[in-house]
C-alpha cells in the first residue's frame, strides 16, 4: 500500500497590476511552514500600466532594479517551480483574498491547463477561513504591507493564529 505524501502549505502573496480585463504579475513571495521562501520582481511588467495606488504602495517598495530578484517571467516561473517542487510533499496553496493570486501564479505557466499537475488548480483563502471560524484575533501586520514575501510571512502569522484559535497543533520547522 502506498503511503500518502506529506503534505507542505505554501503561504503566498503577489502583487499585480490590473485594469479589469487583465492580470500582470508584480512580484510574488511566499513561505511554507519550515520557514523556506521564494520571492521574485517580474521584469516583463509596464510600470506605466499601474494606477497611482499600486504605483505608491507596490512599485514603491519594489527593491532596486540591480537586486537579483527582478527576473523575466519564465525564470520565475522554473524558480518558483524548483521551490514548489523541492520536496516530495502534496502542495496546498494559501493566500489572502486569494483569486487573483491564483490567477497571477497560474500565468506563469500560460493557462491553467498548462500548471504542472503537482500544483493545486486553485488556491485555498485564508480570509474566508478567518470568517468561517469566527472571526478570531490576528496579528498586526509586521513591516511593509504590499511588498509580496512580507505578506506572505503575514499570511503565515494569520494560518497559525487561526490554527491556535481551533485549537489545531502547530508543527514549526520540520518534524
Amino acid at each position: 500500500m502506498t503511503q500518502p505524501r506529506a503534505l507542505r502549505r505554501i503561504f503566498y502573496d503577489t502583487e499585480f497590476l490590473d485594469n479589469g480585463k487583465t492580470i500582470e504579475l508584480v512580484s510574488i513571495g511566499a513561505v511554507d511552514e519550515d520557514g523556506a521562501e521564494f520571492y521574485a520582481v517580474s521584469t516583463e511588467f509596464n510600470p506605466d500600466d499601474a494606477i497611482p495606488w499600486v504605483r505608491k504602495n507596490v512599485l514603491d517598495k519594489l527593491p532596486s532594479p540591480a537586486d537579483p530578484a527582478w527576473k523575466s517571467r519564465e525564470q520565475i516561473r522554473d524558480e518558483f517551480w524548483r521551490y514548489l517542487s523541492a520536496r516530495d510533499e502534496q502542495l496546498e496553496l494559501w493566500a489572502w483574498f486569494a483569486a487573483y493570486d491564483h490567477v497571477a501564479l497560474a500565468q506563469l505557466w500560460g493557462d491553467m491547463r498548462s500548471l504542472p499537475r503537482r500544483i493545486p488548480r486553485f488556491t485555498k483563502d485564508l480570509r474566508q477561513r478567518w470568517d468561517d471560524l469566527g472571526n478570531p484575533p490576528l496579528p498586526e501586520a509586521n513591516g511593509a504591507r504590499h511588498d509580496a514575501l512580507t505578506d506572505a510571512k503575514h499570511n503565515l502569522a494569520r494560518w497559525q493564529a487561526m490554527e491556535v484559535h481551533r485549537g489545531g497543533r502547530l508543527w514549526i520547522g520540520s518534524a
